[in-house]
């Protein structure tokens, strides 16, 4: 999303109906996708891991809660891998619908957005850091430099 958004800033689009529907619909198509896609790599893996279970043990493990949680489990991880960037990205394109429906932005509606998306990456990297058990400003600073070199490579690379 920060991508999208830095791309129309340095194109200079005026067009914010456009911007925030292309936004959009990157937002959604990127739920989708992460849907999709953990959904089919954790049903493969979840019943690979149970049929290599069940030939250990030499006994079907369907009816048992072990299979059930097998079969559940995938939709759950599909749900939350799904859902987390849909909800940031539209965090981050929130602004857009703001300045649509008249809210006086402190600065412009991109710039706005761009700075949500730095907070939340800043956010996800101390997050990390929290789980690494690793310095979680050290963390947060770099996944900033990430984002920032990201930045720096989409300007290059289109203006």
């Amino acid at each position: 999303m920060l991508g999208l958004i830095i791309g129309f800033l340095f194109s200079a689009s005026d067009d914010l109906d456009a911007v925030a529907n292309t936004c959009l619909a990157a937002a959604i198509a990127l739920g989708m996708s992460g849907v999709s896609s953990a959904y089919v790599s954790e049903v493969a893996e979840r019943k690979h891991q149970l049929e290599k279970l069940q030939d250990a043990m030499i006994t079907d493990l369907s009816d048992t809660k072990y299979g059930a949680a097998a079969r559940w489990v995938p939709h759950l991880l599909a749900l939350v891998n799904g859902s987390a960037p849909l909800v940031f990205c539209l965090l981050i394109i929130s602004p857009l619908w703001f300045a649509q429906s008249g809210t006086v932005l402190p600065m412009p509606p991109l710039q706005v957005s761009i700075l949500i998306a730095f907070a939340l990456i800043f956010v996800l990297g101390v997050l990390l850091g929290g789980i690494a058990e690793v310095s979680w400003l050290r963390s947060g600073i770099q996944t900033i430099l990430v984002a920032a070199i990201t930045v720096a490579l989409i300007y290059a690379l289109t203006t």
